[in-house]
């Protein structure tokens, strides 16, 4: 039996780097070590038992990139010393949902790093992983581990991006100005989108900015939907909710003009309410957005090309043993801190 080194959440808010056994592939499966792995909203949320799905003991870590270093039985499309990415949805293959291209919403989706009451899977947040071999992808060349650990929240961003037809000259609105939010305005703005970005937080604010935003908004210190309306007076053609609670949902049904489109990706809140009238009587479409599904390799090629600017993005590279430290200023919303990377 070998032994690696892991970031264990080992209680609710208390993490430990500790030996712990090595996993070893399976039929179909790969080990990977672990170069860069990137912290997680998810992961800051979840550590203090509020979503339920970080249950300890676990170790955490979806957004990943490393070396192969040993391939299962059976596996032939792959072979050790790659380099490569892999997905944070396991899917099955099989099920109806996946049949039809829809891996993200397999029945039977599991996703690395979480630990709920209907199962447990150890993440990222270790020397090494073992994941199938359907979820890897290749890492193009001059792209490092770092730049890749991002490609799993670009192609969340991706998938939120491509619930509507964007087209060229649109104008787009995000709430919520946090890693998700950003990448999904490079994303917007390679389709030829204009978009404005709203937030609370004057340092996000800038980094939007930074980034290519028409117009930012902080809605904690001026009338969000006042500037909105200056942006676009009849109403914005397509607005996107990366926070996920009942004040950006009813903000965004509010800008969206007549048959315009609102698209939800964060889920702070398991409930909201809605301004139904509003959406009714204005004909808005509603859609919903979860995870990934399939936007990888667009996604590398987007960072590889330099059309995403990721490094913008990560604030701090830093030992995995050193992780505890940083989950928690991320938790206490330290000001400057966006991605964490972690190294093993």
């Amino acid at each position: 039996m070998s032994i690696m080194k892991a970031l264990l959440l080992e209680k609710y808010g208390e993490f430990r780097y500790v030996d712990v056994e090595c996993p070893v592939p399976g039929a179909g499966e790969v080990l990977i070590r672990v170069k860069a792995c990137a912290v997680c909203g998810s992961d800051v949320h979840g550590m203090d038992g509020s979503t339920g799905r970080r249950q300890p003991p676990i170790i955490m870590g979806h957004e990943a990139a490393g070396v192969i270093q040993q391939c299962g039985e059976g596996v032939t499309d792959w072979k050790p010393g790659e380099r490569v990415t892999f997905d944070s949805t396991i899917y099955c293959g099989s099920c109806p949902n996946c049949l039809r291209g829809e891996i993200n919403l397999c029945k039977y989706r599991r996703v690395l790093g979480v630990s709920c009451d209907d199962y447990r899977m150890h993440g990222a947040f270790a020397e090494f992983i073992v994941v199938p071999e359907r979820i890897l992808y290749a890492l193009p060349e001059g792209i490092e581990f770092e730049q890749a650990a991002m490609v799993e929240p670009l192609a969340v961003a991706y998938h939120a991006a491509a619930q509507v037809t964007v087209l060229p000259g649109d104008n787009c609105v995000i709430v919520g100005a946090g890693t998700i939010g950003l990448l999904l305005l490079q994303v917007l703005r390679d389709m030829g989108a204009r978009v404005g970005v709203i937030d609370i937080s004057k340092d996000r604010l800038e980094t939007a900015k930074a980034l290519g935003a028409e117009f930012c908004a902080n809605s904690s210190e001026e009338d969000a939907l006042a500037c909105v309306s200056e942006y676009a007076a009849d109403g914005v053609d397509i607005t996107y909710d990366a926070v996920g609670i009942t004040s950006t949902v009813d903000l965004c049904a509010k800008m969206t003009r007549a048959n315009g489109s609102i698209v939800l990706i964060g889920n702070l809140s398991k409930s909201v309410e809605l301004p139904l009238q509003w959406v009714v009587t204005r004909q808005q479409k509603l859609f919903g957005s979860c995870a990934s599904s399939g936007e990888y390799s667009k996604c590398l090629e987007m960072i590889a090309s330099g059309k995403v600017n990721v490094n913008a993005l990560i604030t701090r590279t830093v030992p995995m043993a050193e992780g505890g430290e940083w989950i928690r200023r991320l938790y206490k919303k330290e000001p400057g801190l966006y991605k964490i990377v972690m190294i093993p």
